[in-house]
């Protein structure tokens, strides 16, 4: 693969959810420090919103890896569950036996978190993707939060979710949840100075130790048609790497970009000129089989 060309140790723009590329950078390190302060301040009820691809699970794993060792935490991403559904599957990661008995499983988990607390811990449940949360799975989740002794809640609850979570929580049948939310946040896309450290800070992970390696062109062109969402520009510029790399140049052009940009959905296309687009046709003609390449990585490209 072409990271070896550009002397990286790694692939610098996968999909994965690494904590290692945090970018611990303005509304990214805003959201990570209230988060923070929120759990160690004993706040029940937490929302983190974003568009598809702002990092809202990557936000969540670096969480749970930096509140420390007095926090249990809890990560479910698959909301769709009913509500007994969410009650089996906190229960199966407290390590406690499944009954479908609701109330007595929910006895048994009070009892484990009870535990727990005795002990000094503070169990977090994250929900990623909560806005597929059916509402009377919201409502059931309202009533766990209710758990709680005289002086703490036995659970935390984040709730990271895309804008339409704020719609399910509007409604009039959640309400009560609603009043319950002590924290929110909403992360943003980047604009162009953040785009242009968070490609570098990427990079810089990755092992690139020179200058710099898009110009400012092709950094343009990027941010133009990702509209700052960090999962476009992961994807635009690595395609972008690969064009550069089928061409054997080791600087990232306006052209490598605009190039990527055509080849990749949810984008804002960029207006080429017609000659522009003809002046290069001929290299994708010659470059068929490293399209073919990029097309197998496809798949590398899932939605966290």
């Amino acid at each position: 693969m072409y990271y070896r060309f550009f002397n990286l140790k790694e692939l610098p723009f996968t999909l994965s959810p690494d904590t290692e590329y945090f970018f611990a950078y303005g509304h990214f390190a805003n959201a990570l420090n209230t988060l923070i302060v929120a759990l160690r301040t004993g706040e029940g009820f937490i929302k983190v919103t974003g568009e598809v691809g702002t990092g809202k699970t990557l936000l969540c794993r670096k969480l749970l890896k930096t509140v420390g060792k007095n926090f249990t935490p809890i990560y479910i991403s698959n909301p769709q569950l009913s509500p007994h559904g969410l009650q089996v599957a906190l229960a199966e990661e407290l390590k406690l036996p499944i009954t479908r008995y609701t109330h007595r499983l929910l006895n048994k988990i009070t009892e484990r978190l009870a535990e727990l607390a005795e002990k000094g811990q503070h169990v977090v449940l994250c929900i990623d993707e909560a806005q597929a949360m059916p509402k009377e799975t919201l409502e059931a989740l309202r009533l766990i939060t209710n758990l709680e002794t005289e002086k703490q809640k036995l659970i935390q609850v984040i709730l990271f979710g895309q804008p339409e979570l704020d719609a399910s929580i509007n409604d009039p049948a959640v309400r009560q949840l609603k009043q319950r939310i002590t924290f929110s946040y909403r992360l943003e896309p980047l604009d162009r100075k953040g785009m242009d450290a968070y490609i570098m800070h990427r990079l810089r992970v990755a092992g690139f130790v020179g200058a710099h390696l898009f110009d400012d062109n092709a950094l343009a062109a990027i941010h133009k048609a990702s509209k700052g969402v960090p999962r476009l520009i992961n994807i635009l510029c690595h395609k972008s790497l690969m064009v550069a790399y089928g061409q054997g140049q080791r600087l990232i052009s306006q052209v490598h970009a605009e190039l990527a940009v055509r080849d990749t959905n949810d984008t804002q296309l960029l207006n080429l000129s017609r000659p522009a687009w003809k002046k290069y046709f001929w290299w994708l003609g010659a470059s068929s089989a490293l399209f073919a390449t990029m097309a197998s990585f496809a798949t590398y490209y899932v939605m966290h």
